[in-house]
């Protein structure tokens, strides 16, 4: 894979990754807190099971970047395919979970999706720039500059859930006309009524 090939692959792959939070209304990762909807539980089983979560994810990105920054030929491929894969199926795991639940993220629960697919993405960058050549050592500034770039691919589907998808719902549930909500004595007289 060539330099300009992996470049695209990890912009393509963080605009997907960067919108998939404000898109699914199904939880991509295990939190420590109960969010609206879900079943009441212990907190001391939420807390484990996220930290073990958040474990799992931790330990395929650092397996697979071992496996990706030293892969040869065919195999460099195979690899970055299985990490996207091995991700998407873990983070599926949570939303499967809930299938039978109504639940409602919060802002906060989807910032943290966020951050989780900010650093999956990242590792991937990170394990390609140590393929083609040697890694450079990076300040917080590089972090902070890639966060916000980040925030800024995912501003689409932000507009849609925060922006847009309210302003519809109001207007429907209030009447599409200033005549459809005022009282009936308050109407306006019709032409044929005079």
């Amino acid at each position: 894979m060539s330099q300009t090939t992996a470049i695209w692959l990890v912009i393509a792959l963080a605009l997907i990754t960067a919108n998939l939070p404000f898109i699914f209304q199904r939880p991509l990762v295990v939190l420590p807190w109960a969010q609206a909807g879900e079943p009441k539980r212990p907190s001391v089983l939420r807390w484990t099971e996220s930290i073990v979560f958040l474990g799992l994810l931790a330990g395929v990105a650092w397996l697979f970047y071992g496996w990706i920054s030293n892969a040869f030929g065919a195999a460099y491929g195979g690899w970055v395919v299985a990490y996207i894969v091995v991700c998407a199926a873990l983070m599926a795991v949570p939303g499967w979970r809930a299938r039978h639940y109504s639940i409602e993220k919060s802002f906060v629960a989807r910032m943290v999706e966020l951050l989780v697919l900010f650093l999956l993405t990242g590792t991937l960058a990170m394990a390609f720039e140590a393929k083609i050549g040697s890694r450079f050592p990076q300040t917080w500034q590089f972090y902070a500059i890639n966060g916000c770039l980040y925030l800024v691919l995912g501003y689409p589907s932000f507009v849609f859930r925060y922006l847009l998808r309210r302003r519809r719902k109001k207007r429907a549930a209030s009447g599409s006309s200033i005549f459809d909500r005022l009282p009936a004595s308050a109407t306006p007289p019709s032409k044929n009524s005079v």
